[in-house]
């Protein structure tokens, strides 16, 4: 299908159209009974990520309860990239629910000489067939919904790989912001390198926008936000646009960066930034240029309370945004605990505009 003919590649082509596109960042996880069956079926976590049959399934099965949403994104998971760089990874025993990802850390010259950044996509081979069996089914079953890329922002892929897991609010990583600028820029070096051929091979798989993850960009004070978030998502989109050309869209998403936002939104060289929802919506659409699109921000935990409430601060986004370029989202992911009656609720509220 035409990318003409898909609201939310037109939406982040700059159309302001309405009513506006609609996804949901974890729009396929542990809310979903089906997710959890096959989830079962892989064996675990890891086993889920690197199966592309059944990754693809989970991908496809939100949009099956959920029609009109219009876009759908790999399902994968960050650490995966520093997974295929060599970093051991693994998510607790047995893949057990509620344990996030643990990672070998990198903190020293040996660690950071062991990772091999040139393999990273060709390691990665099961989830670019993971892309391509989904660009076919959509294509096939859903044309009018456009697939998502995504991996980690160098900061935020950095922060896993030098603490080795999340939830502690990632003390060595911020130490070596502050303390250890020579080993981190060494970091970025193998982490930029490794992203740009893992996205490249993604949108050469049929991903037709990227995403880049920086869940943790509002950890750092300004001075060292703009070294090291702006400045190598900045560098990564730039090489991005060299092999992709600048038409082709991306999507960042600094979490929790605050003041940080306007110049995110000026020099991240992305098409569209996800807002989190600490971010008042009316100030960002009055406050953010128009020529980059918008996503975001129901606070998800509206989404699992319901009722007026959610459909409150749904209405309040869409009057905010009306009229410029955006794409409805939450401020961060589904949690496991969101009724999926909620979820049906909201999609309905947004397609209605």
């Amino acid at each position: 299908m035409d990318p003409v003919d898909k609201p939310f590649l037109r939406a982040l082509a700059g159309d302001p159209v309405w009513p506006p596109p609609i996804w949901l960042m974890r729009q396929a996880g542990r809310y979903l009974p089906e997710y959890r069956a096959t989830k079962e079926r892989a064996g675990g976590f890891l086993e889920l990520c690197l199966n592309p049959e059944l990754s693809a399934e989970v991908t496809f099965q939100p949009l099956r309860r959920f029609p009109g949403l219009d876009a759908a994104i790999l399902f994968t998971d960050l650490p995966m990239l520093p997974w295929a760089m060599g970093q051991a990874l693994r998510y607790g025993k047995g893949g057990a629910e509620g344990v996030g990802p643990i990672l070998g850390p990198v903190r020293d010259a040996a660690a950071l000489a062991a990772l091999r950044p040139g393999e990273a996509a060709r390691s990665a081979s099961p989830i670019m067939e993971t892309v391509a069996r989904i660009r076919a089914g959509l294509e096939r079953d859903h044309p009018g919904t456009a697939l998502i890329g995504f991996a980690g922002a160098p900061w935020t892929t950095a922060c896993y790989m030098i603490d080795g897991r999340g939830g502690n609010g990632f003390p060595e990583a911020r130490r070596a912001a502050e303390e250890r600028p020579d080993f981190l820029a060494d970091l970025y070096d193998a982490l930029l390198e490794a992203s740009e051929a893992y996205l490249l091979a993604q949108a050469e798989a049929g991903a037709e926008a990227l995403m880049l993850f920086d869940s943790w960009a509002g950890l750092l004070p300004p001075e060292l936000f703009d070294r090291w978030v702006l400045a190598p998502t900045a560098v990564l989109t730039a090489r991005l646009r060299a092999r992709l050309g600048p038409d082709y869209p991306l999507i960042g998403f600094p979490r929790l960066a605050g003041p940080g936002l306007p110049s995110y939104a000026a020099r991240a060289g992305v098409n569209a930034m996800g807002l989190d929802e600490t971010v008042d919506p009316a100030w960002a659409a009055s406050s953010l240029p128009g020529t980059v699109t918008l996503q975001g921000n129901l606070d998800s935990r509206l989404l699992v309370q319901g009722g007026p409430g959610m459909r409150e601060a749904t209405a309040a986004i869409l009057a905010a945004m009306k009229g410029r370029p955006f794409v409805f989202n939450l401020g961060h992911g589904i949690t496991p605990d969101t009724p999926i009656d909620h979820v049906a609720e909201l999609v309905r509220q947004v397609k209605e505009g």
